[in-house]
């Protein structure tokens, strides 16, 4: 029975590499290179945890978003977010109807475009705070309060937001602690010079190709039921506890590089982003166990926005992915 158990688990896991494998060459037929951003984007959906992608304009954010709901059977929403957004447009609202048989008035709640399972909530950071706050909220409880009712949103569920880094006008950049809300940030880098020809190439011809779907709602929830069984050492959980430990400048397991460099460091929701999202490296790899590179490979973008650099940081230059790189040196993994 041991035995039967054991190969049903890799028989499932085998079958879920395949899906993921062929997920990742349907993205590939729109969206040129930015590995690093697919495997994070993910990342998020085998966690259920969501996601915001920075990068300058024209690196295919909102393309990789959309190609990724293409390629999932899934609902999915697209919000513009702008300076007038209110919170209404994201969860929805309440309006008067009128029985005109009788006269009587009831109402009755709209649902806004967070009840879907993707949503792309396109440059978030140009909508105010009170729109921003809403929707982190509904990401956060998993259901939006309407007449006193609670509705929950669907499932899967997961939020992938952008944003530009280098446009500040008219913007309103999300507060910290709402950054915490998003399990990973994922940096977008310019292309190197033989995916920007690849670019120009496919985008300049024919069509794009139609993308296929290859994985649904119920897939999706068991991969995730798959990843937070696999299983993690005590060692490793050790580890990623020191490691968010010592970027809180000040404290015990603090080292030179935070003392010196960090204003704020991550706290204990970094723990937990870190250890999902290797658990689900893990699964993308092949493996039912974390290995430290595991943990590696996740740590800049599960810590990049919860370590707040200084003002001394910022005078010689040094961004928070340089922290968490020194950081991840001075911290090593265990071996095993």
């Amino acid at each position: 029975m041991e035995t039967t158990a054991v190969d049903d688990v890799e028989h499932r896991l085998e079958h879920l590499t395949d899906r993921l494998d062929a997920l990742r060459g349907e993205i590939a037929k729109r969206v040129v290179g930015q590995n690093s951003a697919v495997e994070e984007v993910l990342f998020c959906l085998l966690t259920g945890g969501h996601g915001l992608l920075e990068g300058v304009p024209g690196l295919a954010k909102t393309m990789l978003v959309r190609t990724l709901a293409d390629a999932l059977d899934l609902d999915f929403r697209r919000v513009q977010f702008t300076p007038d957004l209110m919170p209404g447009d994201i969860t929805g609202t309440e309006v008067i109807e009128e029985d005109r048989s009788t006269g009587r008035r009831e109402t009755r709640f709209l649902r806004g475009p967070v009840f879907t399972q993707v949503l792309l909530a396109d440059e978030i950071n140009r909508a105010p705070p009170k729109t921003q706050a809403a929707l982190l909220e509904a990401m956060q409880e998993g259901h939006v309060t309407a007449g006193g009712e609670l509705l929950d949103l669907p499932r899967p569920f997961f939020v992938l937001a952008t944003q530009n880094p280098i446009e500040q006008e008219g913007t309103y950049p999300l507060p910290e602690a709402q950054l915490d809300r998003f399990m990973l940030k994922i940096s977008l880098d310019y292309p190197d010079r033989r995916d920007e020809v690849e670019v120009l190439r496919s985008t300049t011809g024919a069509a794009l190709e139609d993308v296929a779907s290859v994985l649904t709602g119920p897939d999706i929830l068991a991969a995730q039921s798959m990843v937070r069984g696999i299983p993690i050492s005590d060692e490793m959980i050790e580890y990623v506890a020191l490691l968010v430990r010592s970027t809180r400048p000040g404290r015990e397991e603090a080292v030179e590089v935070t003392n010196r460099w960090v204003r704020w460091g991550a706290g204990p929701r970094a723990g937990q982003s870190l250890i999902l999202c290797a658990k689900a490296a893990a699964l993308m790899a092949g493996r039912l166990h974390v290995a430290p590179d595991d943990l590696i490979r996740v740590a800049p973008s599960v810590l990049r926005h919860r370590v707040l650099v200084n003002f001394q940081a910022e005078a010689e230059g040094r961004s928070p992915d340089e922290v968490v790189t020194s950081l991840l040196a001075d911290v090593p993994p265990p071996r095993s």
